[in-house]
């Protein structure tokens, strides 16, 4: 799925990185340490995370990973977004908490596989 469908069809709000709509996302991963992140997150994921500064839109470039999530309704910073922008990464906001909104991307089809 596209990112593009995060706001389209899951109602998500995007926040920046209205350039990288167009990106593919195959995979989900939810963590807010960042290491963590690093060391396991999938290429092409949608990342879920309460974190709001700058550093997830280098951890995102680093990891290749395609969207990022705040929850909890978190709003990024102004330099995350500006970073997002420049990056062509979309940054979405959701009211949800963390397990509620992986269970929807679950739901949606993200991470799952064929069968």
């Amino acid at each position: 799925m596209r990112a593009k469908r995060l706001q389209d069809d899951l109602g998500m709000e995007l926040t920046a990185g209205a350039k990288g709509l167009d990106r593919e996302i195959e995979n989900g991963y939810c963590g807010d340490l960042l290491s963590d992140v690093i060391a396991n997150c999938p290429v092409k994921s949608v990342w879920l995370t309460v974190q709001t500064h700058q550093n997830i839109i280098a951890v995102a470039v680093l990891r290749e990973i395609a969207a990022i999530v705040l929850v909890n309704g978190k709003s990024p910073d102004d330099d995350a977004r500006f970073r997002a922008d420049e990056e062509k990464i979309p940054l979405f906001v959701t009211p949800l908490d963390a397990f509620r909104a992986v269970g929807m991307l679950y739901e949606f089809g993200v991470g799952r596989k064929p069968e």
